[in-house]
Parts: C-alpha cells; sequence; structure tokens
C-alpha cells in the first residue's frame, strides 16, 4: 500500500513535497513572503529559460559520468534527512538579540526563496521536457530543492513567521536567462552554496559553543546536495565545448565576479548574524571564493585572481556604495535620489574594476566528477 509522506523530507517527488508544502501554507505569515516576494540586485530571484534548447541536450559525450551521477542522486542518500529530531534543540526567539533576531530571519527567508526557485525551474523543466535524460536530472534536483526550502520554513515556522512558496510560484517575478546563462549562473549558485554552507558547518564543528541554532547541524547533508546539483550543471556544460571557451569565457568571468561580489556584499548586511556565528565575514568570504575557484576548475578554463590588490579593495568599494544606496532610499526626496545615484555610480565603477582584474588561466581537466572532500 502506498502511504502518502507526511514532511517534505520524505517525499520522492518534488510533486509530492510541493503538496505537503501546500497544505502547510495555510499557517504561512504576510511579511515573510512579502520579503521573498522582493526583486533586487541582492535577492534572489526567479528564473525562466528556453525549455526546448534544454530539451535537446545530447548527454552521450558525458555518459559515464553522467550514469554515475545521477545513479548516486537516484539512491537518494537524504531522504527523511530535513527534518526537525532529537538534535534540534529549542530556541529562545523572544530572548534573542533583536539585531540576530531580524539578521537571522532575513538569512533564513533568502536561503529559502533561493532554494525554492532552483526547485520551480528545475520542476518546470521537467515538465515541459521529453528527453528522459534531462527530466530525470530535473526531477531529482527540484525533489533536493524542495525539501529544502520545507526545511528552512519548518525553521521560519517557528519564529513565528514563514514562506508562502504557492504563492511565490504564481506572483513573484520571473527573470529569463538564456540556457547559457542559467548554466554558468545556477552551477556558481549550488557549487558556492556548498562552499558557504561547509565552512559554516567546518567551523562550528570545532566552536560548537558558537552554534545558536540547530539548522546548522543539517549543513553537512544539504551542502552535498548543494555539489551534486553543481555536478549536474558542470556536466551539462561539458556536452558543448563552445560553452566554456572563447567570447563565453567573458561571460564566465561575468558571472564568477557578480555571484562573489553580491555575495560579499549580502554577507556584510549582516553583522549581527556572523558576530554571533564567530565568523568574520571577510575571512569568510576569502575561504568561500578559495573554495568555490578550486571546484569551478573542473569546467572554467579561468579563475579569479582573488589574492590580486584591487580585489579586497573594490568589494569592500562596492559594500560602501551598496550602504550608500540603502541609506539614500530611506532618506528620499531630492537629496536622496542625488545620492543614489551617486552610490550606483561608485558601486558601477567598482564593479568595473574587479572584473578587468586579469583572470587566471589553467587547463580543465578531462573528467569533470569531483567529490566533496571539505
Amino acid at each position: 500500500m502506498n502511504i502518502q509522506a507526511k514532511h517534505s523530507a520524505d517525499a520522492t517527488t518534488v510533486e509530492e513535497g510541493l503538496a505537503i508544502q501546500e497544505e502547510q501554507a495555510k499557517f504561512d505569515s504576510v511579511a515573510a513572503t512579502e520579503v521573498a516576494m522582493q526583486n533586487t540586485l541582492l535577492t534572489p530571484r526567479f528564473y525562466t529559460t528556453d525549455f526546448d534548447e534544454l530539451d535537446a541536450i545530447n548527454v552521450e559525450p558525458v555518459r559515464d559520468d553522467w550514469d554515475k551521477l545521477i545513479a548516486q542522486m537516484v539512491a537518494d542518500p537524504n531522504k527523511g534527512h530535513f527534518k526537525k529530531n532529537e538534535d534540534w534543540d529549542h530556541i529562545d526567539w523572544d530572548g534573542m538579540d533583536p539585531e540576530l533576531r531580524k539578521e537571522f530571519i532575513d538569512f533564513l527567508i533568502s536561503s529559502c526563496t533561493a532554494e525554492f526557485s532552483g526547485c520551480v525551474l528545475y520542476k518546470e523543466m521537467k515538465r515541459r521536457g521529453n528527453n528522459k535524460d534531462i527530466t530525470q536530472l530535473f526531477q531529482l534536483m527540484a525533489r533536493d530543492e524542495a525539501r529544502h526550502a520545507g526545511f528552512i520554513n519548518d525553521a521560519l515556522r517557528e519564529a513565528g513567521v514563514a514562506v508562502n512558496l504557492g504563492f511565490l510560484t504564481q506572483k513573484k517575478k520571473y527573470t529569463y536567462f538564456r540556457p547559457k546563462f542559467i548554466y554558468y549562473a545556477t552551477y556558481l549558485s549550488e557549487k558556492i552554496g556548498y562552499a558557504r554552507y561547509i565552512t559554516i558547518f567546518r567551523h562550528l564543528e570545532a566552536h560548537p559553543e558558537q552554534r545558536f541554532h540547530p539548522i546548522f547541524k543539517w549543513f553537512c547533508e544539504w551542502c552535498n546536495d548543494e555539489f551534486s546539483h553543481g555536478e549536474a550543471f558542470a556536466l551539462l556544460m561539458k556536452t558543448d565545448p563552445k560553452l566554456t571557451s572563447g567570447v563565453n569565457v567573458l561571460w564566465i568571468k561575468f558571472f564568477l565576479t557578480a555571484v562573489y561580489a553580491t555575495m560579499y556584499v549580502r554577507d556584510h548586511q549582516r553583522p549581527a548574524f556572523h558576530k554571533a556565528l564567530g565568523v568574520d565575514p571577510d575571512w569568510y568570504a576569502h575561504e568561500v571564493f578559495t573554495k568555490t575557484s578550486a571546484l569551478s576548475q573542473q569546467i572554467f578554463p579561468i579563475t579569479l585572481d582573488i589574492e590580486h590588490p584591487r580585489w579586497q579593495r573594490n568589494l569592500v568599494r562596492l559594500h560602501h556604495a551598496n550602504v550608500q544606496i540603502a541609506e539614500a532610499k530611506e532618506r528620499g526626496g531630492l537629496g536622496g535620489k542625488l545620492s543614489q545615484m551617486a552610490g550606483s555610480a561608485k558601486a558601477a565603477l567598482a564593479f568595473v574594476s574587479l572584473y578587468t582584474i586579469p583572470a587566471r588561466k589553467h587547463t580543465v581537466p578531462a573528467s569533470t566528477r569531483l567529490e566533496p572532500v571539505y
């Protein structure tokens, strides 16, 4: 007899996981959903693409590595993992430092939105496609992302808020990206997600007294899902050598710079969060960039020179420009508008300075497959 799963962690398909979350949505808060609905340069977006082009991918050039990855994902080692158990400590949300509470909830909402963004994109590819290799992959990845989003929402509900994921699917603005841009952006999102989660997990392993919330205990298995998703996009890019050569290398450099810079600026908006973790945001950024750069050598022919004298200096300038823009928006009026324009110009100049740092070149290995080692 087929007994329906009661928790998204136990769901075997994305449809089952989303149905469970839709039932829970009646308890979700308007405020958290409004935050998730925002579309800015620093907030996670929902994407759509040319699904026919994705459906035409031929994975035969990478068949051996492809079949190994799919078998690993079908085995589903994390089924049932993403739910509270006896390791979930009680959290006194009312007694938490107000600034930490605000920043941590913002972190959870942003993470939930980002995970669900992947779920929506992957689920749509599975729905529209006919290519069995591609639809199977996207079904498996959508399953994982639905679990992650549902787990974060469980944590948010303890704080009295949660994101209505079904509402987001219907109402949040979608951004169109060509498939190759989806590959670059999503590959980096998955790999930098792995680097972020494993860096925090290892830090808290060494300093458990700074683990102020139990969700961090789940980061190891979580980041392993992110790692395998990145592996999948590396294989998709490997099917067409043009995607990682010629003028496309300039696009790769753009996405590397944009993803790194966005992470740096966004993390520096949460000083209380990082202080509670006992993590210096500059140290953390450098650790994550170093790991992501090492991993991305599996498919990208360049890495950014994060040791260049202009790198850190212009990240700081970008952060200060973002602060200026935010304060100008808050102030309003003509003076606020002029200050906002000046901040935007400073941010653009800082980004150009980052982008024009010469990249480091290397030879891409014959096989893209990696295993998580951090």
